[in-house]
């Protein structure tokens, strides 16, 4: 990775829904105010790479107390929103239903900043996949600029 997008969003209609909302709802239980992918804007034919998207909200939980007066989305926030990103990338993949969890994070690093009003479009590239196990190579950006990059490893429990 190494600081290079995955992807050039340039190249893709960023309005687009491959997954809406309310099927990634389906996919990952996480509801409320842990739900942090909005929805999914592509998936390659393999389903190997997608691209997602949070609006990152004024009214979010987290913006009142996370640096009062400097709201910054929370990293581990941001890792939350690839993972799920990561799940139904793998949903899509396995098309089984199964619940996935995260039992790694390496490797992480924040160059930028992520604040409410900002669109937070995230990738997540297969980099192994097992039928029980996989891990992602994944970003964020935000205004074309990579603002995290890491790497997550799931697990069907």
């Amino acid at each position: 990775m190494a600081g290079q997008p995955l992807l050039d969003l340039d190249q893709f209609d960023l309005s687009r829904i491959a997954v809406p909302a309310d099927e990634v709802g389906r996919i990952n239980p996480q509801a409320g105010d842990m739900r942090h992918l909005d929805h999914v804007i592509w998936i390659d034919e393999p389903c190997s790479i997608a691209l997602g998207v949070k609006e990152v909200r004024e009214d979010e939980f987290w913006v009142s107390g996370h640096i009062p007066g400097r709201p910054l989305l929370p990293g581990v926030l941001q890792i939350e929103a690839v993972a799920q990103l990561s799940s139904v990338l793998y949903h899509q993949k396995t098309r089984e239903d199964r619940f996935v969890g995260f039992t790694r994070c390496d490797e992480f690093v924040f160059r930028g900043q992520v604040v409410p009003g900002d669109k937070l479009y995230m990738i997540a590239q297969e980099k192994s996949f097992r039928p029980r196990r996989f891990v992602c190579l994944t970003q964020g950006l935000v205004n074309g600029k990579l603002v995290f990059e890491g790497q997550i490893t799931g697990m069907v429990l």
